[in-house]
């Protein structure tokens, strides 16, 4: 099957190859998926595209006349598709639901670990010979209360790192984990999350219900001084009001692998250039705001599954029409 994969960088090639070991022929293109683009897959049967690819009704309309019949995503994230739009023009969608929560899990604490303990900060100081501890000062985790929002296979590695330190876990998920529950977290409301716990780290989807979900009233009812992890989607923080929360001091530390407009920034070097992103440069003023690329699923592991379940999803529409992961609006509804 010819396969055209949007938004390549020299890590997506090395492992795709590697797991398609010859069975497509997969062309490889730098270019993000959007109308404009759309063009480059000509000739071929699916594409499979990633997290910042605009697969939008414009986008599919041209995808479906140039004969496109599966989108495979090398994510679990579908937010960008346009499922009811897919499913008119007859094009099957698929994703990767679980390349690795460990990755995200872990990262997730990494950054609480950094952010909390001030590592970031020290690792530059000490490189420039300044070894004072002033402004440096963290806390115990230990016995401090974690909210985590959303305990699927992430959230409940996150909930069992942090039981491990001697959090107590709390969380909100409209479906109770019971490994969750087995390990002593305990389910509450969004208001009683929010009002009860020193860190709040998101991992839900992005959905119409879930956009904007950290917003000025949800923040209203934190604790003085909670830190905001979010490693799951962009738009489930509402950025301004972030802002306003670090400037009055509600919000004492905020962890970011995700924004809600990073489609021009993340996985670019933009090191030479003026990133003009106004809201962007502002979070980056702040010496409690700790930022990474999008970088929580980058690992060997995650990258070598991503791969290999792109590739099932691929070959099993070719031999029966159906992808093995796939993605519809009657399985969600």
């Amino acid at each position: 099957m010819q396969v055209t994969v949007y938004s390549t960088k020299a890590y997506d090639r090395r492992y795709l190859e590697a797991a398609n070991a010859g069975r497509h022929r997969l062309t490889f293109v730098e270019a993000h998926l959007s109308a404009t683009t759309a063009g480059l897959a000509a000739n071929s049967q699916a594409i499979c595209v990633f997290v910042n690819d605009h697969v939008d009704r414009p986008t599919l309309v041209q995808l479906s006349q140039l004969g496109v019949r599966l989108i495979a995503l090398r994510c679990a994230g579908f937010n960008n598709v346009d499922l009811k739009t897919a499913r008119e023009l007859d094009i099957k969608v698929a994703r990767v639901p679980a390349y690795s929560p460990h990755a995200v899990a872990e990262h997730t604490v990494g950054l609480i670990l950094a952010l909390n303990r001030k590592l970031h900060r020290a690792y530059n100081r000490v490189r420039e010979g300044n070894f004072a501890l002033d402004g440096l000062l963290g806390f115990d985790l230990y016995g401090k209360t974690v909210g985590i929002v959303g305990t699927g296979k992430i959230g409940e590695v996150v909930a069992r790192i942090l039981t491990g330190f001697g959090c107590t876990v709390l969380a909100v998920d409209p479906a109770p984990n019971p490994l969750c529950v087995q390990l002593g977290v305990r389910y509450v409301s969004w208001a009683e999350l929010c009002a009860g716990s020193d860190i709040v780290s998101l991992h839900c989807p992005l959905t119409p219900l879930t956009r904007h979900l950290v917003n000025a009233a949800a923040i209203e009812r934190m604790k003085d001084g909670v830190m905001l992890v979010n490693t799951s989607r962009g738009a489930i923080v509402d950025t301004r009001a972030v802002i306003a929360g670090l400037k009055s001091r509600r919000i004492g530390n905020l962890a970011l692998d995700v924004y809600e407009e990073e489609d021009d920034l993340f996985f670019e070097d933009l090191s030479t250039r003026i990133i003009d992103d106004d809201i962007f440069m502002r979070l980056l003023t702040f010496p409690n705001v700790l930022i990474t690329g999008h970088q929580a699923f980058f690992t060997h592991e995650a990258l070598t599954n991503i791969a290999e379940q792109t590739l099932e999803n691929i070959g099993s529409f070719e031999v029966s029409g159906a992808p093995r992961h796939e993605i519809s609006i009657e399985r969600l509804a």
